[in-house]
């Protein structure tokens, strides 16, 4: 059963993972404080922007809300007196702009609710621990076998997911999580369909697939149960994290940075290969590849929230792929976000940036060559290897998999179109997304080189003799005005002549005065 009929009026299907930048463009000073007037731009169209006000207490609250992540953020430091100097505060502007850069290029930061409604307070001005809460308690009035235990605050990174921890009222000691997201972006099954694969979702089982318990949905966002697990994500493997903390308290500053074993690299690989070839061969869009979403149980990975696809919600590491034209399918989606992954159970921290052509000594070489044919500049640039390519390279090949639990995925065959369809519109919208950011580079490029110190000195020396040709040409245009003005003083007039044909002989005649 829907937990309810209506969509709620807070709907925005708004990509949450397109970058902000933040120009800070003015500072003024008023009577008792100073104010700094922010060009905040969603993207790469200078059209999507705006201007916000803040005062540095704005941006001291803002700070305090981020030690929790226990990085060292470089917020400049208060001062008392003499804050209004105008040497001081153009120095402060500089300081709280270098600040806003560091949040805006940090992966884990940018996405983060509090920094998303200081730069965006008209997009973000919901509360939506409470609109979760709202749509839960709609629900539990149709199903009252569930109970909440307590609200699982900020574990995940999304901003439009909320999730509580959950129990059976007829198996108490079953601890469920549930999981409430609103709609994304992608979302272009048709609303019969859409309802039909979310019911789906708790009917389908595979040995490296995480089962659901229990799933259903509105016309505007979905809720989705599952078994909690004490033990976490591997993300928390590699963070050594406690799977109830907050995401920016888990991930942003781990104590100790240690990939994993070569076996667990190899066989966690293997196995979400595996699942990744399944969903593939099957038409399924999946597209939400990343630590977090991979459950352990023993020695098993098992892929989690497949509805992010039905919903139409961004990739985790959209911000990455949508660089890069060629990954521009599904398929290579998984395999890009699969890079990223290995990448971070071998070194126990994610990449710095995207492309990488330099790799740190890892467990083994094979797993550089995998991360090469996926993260290298020539990837990024000419293509990443398939799914089924990555299966038949050395790192995986000689992996034996022990868990023989027979898949059970059935679609029907409308359904299955359907979901050709939905996946053919997430990769065009994909597609019309890079060749913006594609055309914005170029334009980027072209400016810099033409505001380069180089290209200045250049057009400097052409204006210099385009002067000096300048100067020639009005020195012989000013002689031939003076010798006509001699020639016509005389009463003497020159014959008519083509340019072609030689000048006519003196005569008798004009040569006589």
């Amino acid at each position: 059963m829907a937990f309810m009929d209506k969509p709620p009026a807070h709907k925005v299907l708004l990509d949450d993972t397109v970058p902000l930048t933040a120009v800070i463009e003015a500072s003024q000073s008023l009577q008792s404080h100073t104010e700094y007037i922010v060009r905040v731009q969603r993207g790469v169209s200078m059209e999507n922007s705006w201007q916000i006000i803040r005062r540095y207490s704005d941006f001291d609250m803002l700070n305090n809300s981020l030690q929790i992540s226990g990085l060292s953020l470089p917020l400049p430091p208060k001062k008392l007196i003499g804050n209004m100097d105008r040497e001081f505060i153009a120095e402060r502007q500089k300081g709280l702009q270098n600040y806003l850069n560091v949040i805006t290029s940090n992966h884990i930061l940018c996405n983060y609710e509090q920094v998303k409604k200081f730069l965006d307070p008209t997009n973000y001005s919901a509360n939506y621990t409470e609109v979760a809460l709202q749509q839960v308690s709609m629900f539990f009035r149709s199903e009252p076998k569930w109970e909440v235990v307590e609200p699982l605050k900020d574990i995940g990174w999304r901003l439009r997911k909320r999730y509580f921890l959950m129990k059976c009222k007829s198996q108490p000691k079953e601890h469920l999580v549930l999981s409430w997201a609103d709609l994304g972006p992608d979302k272009y099954l048709q609303d019969k369909d859409f309802q039909c694969a979310i019911k789906l979702l708790q009917s389908w089982s595979h040995p490296y697939i995480y089962r659901i318990t229990f799933a259903t949905a509105s016309e505007s966002s979905a809720l989705i149960i599952r078994p909690f697990n004490e033990k976490g994500t591997l993300k928390d493997l590699i963070y050594k994290a406690k799977p109830k903390d907050p995401f920016l308290k888990k991930y942003c500053n781990p104590r100790k940075i240690q990939g994993l074993e070569l076996h667990q690299i190899k066989s966690y690989g293997r196995q979400i290969l595996e699942v990744l070839k399944f969903l593939n061969d099957r038409g399924f869009p999946y597209g939400h590849l990343h630590a977090s979403n991979v459950m352990l149980e023993g020695d098993n990975c098992r892929l989690m929230d497949l509805e992010n696809a039905l919903l139409g919600l961004p990739s985790y590491y959209r911000s990455y792929f949508s660089q890069f034209r060629k990954i521009n399918t599904l398929e290579s989606i998984d395999v890009h976000c699969f890079g990223h992954l290995l990448y971070e159970m071998t070194y126990g921290r994610p990449p710095d940036s995207i492309p990488l052509d330099q790799f740190p000594p890892a467990p083994s070489m094979s797993v550089v060559s995998v991360l090469e044919s996926i993260l290298s500049s020539e990837a990024c640039k000419s293509g990443v290897p398939s799914v089924a390519q990555l299966l038949q390279m050395p790192l995986f090949g000689d992996v034996t998999l022990t868990n023989s639990e027979k898949p059970q995925f059935k679609i029907p065959t409308k359904l299955k179109e359907a979901l050709k369809t939905a996946r053919e519109c997430i990769e065009k919208r994909l597609v019309e997304e890079q060749k913006l950011i594609s055309q914005h580079r170029r334009l980027t490029r072209a400016q810099s080189h033409h505001g380069s110190e180089e290209e200045k000195k250049k057009r400097k020396i052409l204006a210099r003799k385009k002067s000096k040709r300048t100067s020639c040409d009005t020195g012989e245009e000013q002689a031939m005005k003076s010798n006509n003005s001699n020639n016509s003083g005389s009463g003497a007039s020159s014959p008519l002549t083509s340019p072609s044909s030689p000048t006519p002989p003196c005569t008798a005649e004009h040569a006589s005065f």
